[in-house]
């Protein structure tokens, strides 16, 4: 059974990597970077949301720490990269701003109702599991809608474009970042349960194979890894086949979002490694001896509770300019302050999403079906 799920898998990757080499070596080496990420995440179970959960609830910071530590040695080779090509690379910047806070507090919210991110959304899916599809396909529809309102959201006010690296140029600026990442591992380890602050080996190697990753995509995609605009691609395409006219949003008018509409999927930079995520995760889950569950029966309620939560998660992704990977990995990673307030608003959002969970995935009655 376990020879018959590998070929299943490789089947799947040979179609998905024969059409990604037809669009260009470049896109074939995009797509192997995403199942890296998939394969790091799901087979080494590297998160973002859950990580959060557990510092929150239980008072353990290895998952969180493992994560600061992965931005950290990150930053420790995009700062000199970016400062070495700055026509060729771009960071992942973005201004601070009333809707992009609010953004990442809502979704920070969502994220633990649905128990995933942005990347945790693929991951989930990817693995099998049915309320990762579910959000999924509400992520989908949501992070279109959010850049049918991204003039709107940023007409609420927003304060010019700051970075480590305005502040204090390439070194002071990495220097800045390391010291502040040192910071909020000290507060960490202080808040932290005894027995729950050292990271275990599973978590400490992800955490730099994923630095690894993310530094060798900035090199290759000329860009920091990132996950909403793929998504929001996704469902405009949907969309557009259905008939809408997009030519008339301000978004979607843009030279270089109508260009990516019009053009294959596996020419753009963030689907390529979404898609490489998901099938990264799938490779994981079907070459294990016992893949788990698809996931817990729910209640009807339950099921539309979650795809309302991951058409809330994709809308306010977009709100927030970027998810736990392009607004807090990649953004701090990169010098971006934004990533630093996107960071304090998803938290504390966590923190309410929490308490909102239970509310929405509701198991179902006995005698009901899921």
């Amino acid at each position: 059974m376990t020879l018959r799920r590998i070929g299943l898998a490789l089947i799947a990757l040979a179609v998905v990597a024969g059409g990604a080499l037809a669009a260009g070596p470049r896109a074939g080496l995009l797509l192997a970077l995403g199942i890296g990420f998939g394969l790091v995440l799901e087979g080494l179970r590297f998160g973002f949301a859950g990580p959060w959960r557990l510092m929150l609830v239980e008072r353990d910071a290895r998952g969180l720490l493992a994560q600061l530590l992965a931005i950290a040695l990150f930053a420790a080779v995009a700062f000199p990269l970016l400062a070495a090509n700055p026509l060729e690379l771009a960071p992942a910047h973005a201004p601070i701003g009333v809707g992009m806070v609010l953004g990442a507090f809502v979704f920070g919210a969502a994220m633990q109702v649905v128990m995933g991110c942005g990347s945790g959304t693929l991951v989930n899916a990817g693995s099998g599991n049915l309320i990762g599809l579910a959000a999924l396909a509400g992520f989908v529809g949501g992070a279109f809608l959010g850049t049918l309102h991204a003039d709107f959201w940023a007409s609420l006010g927003r304060l010019p474009l700051m970075s480590a690296q305005s502040l204090d140029g390439a070194t002071g600026g990495l220097g800045l970042t390391l010291a502040s990442l040192a910071v909020v591992a000290a507060v960490a380890l202080v808040r932290a349960a005894p027995g729950k602050r050292r990271p275990p080996a599973r978590l400490i190697w992800a955490g730099l194979l994923l630095a690894a990753l993310a530094s060798v995509h900035l090199a290759v995609a000329g860009q920091s890894w990132g996950i909403v605009y793929g998504l929001g691609l996704w469902g405009a395409k949907l969309a557009a086949a259905a008939g809408a006219d997009l030519s008339a949003n301000a978004f979607w008018a843009m030279p270089v979002n109508a260009a990516r509409l019009d053009a294959s999927i596996l020419t753009d930079v963030t689907s390529l490694t979404d898609i490489g995520l998901i099938l990264g995760a799938f490779l994981v889950m079907r070459g294990r001896a016992q893949p788990g569950a698809p996931s817990a029966p729910l209640a009807l309620q339950g099921w539309l509770g979650v795809i309302v939560a991951g058409l809330v998660l994709g809308y306010s992704s977009r709100m927030a300019l970027g998810c736990n990977v392009g607004a807090y990995f990649s953004g701090i990673a990169t010098g971006s302050l934004h990533g630093w307030a996107w960071f304090a608003a998803a938290f504390a959002g966590s923190a309410l999403g929490l308490r909102l969970r239970p509310f929405v995935l509701v198991a179902p009655r006995r005698g009901v079906a899921a």
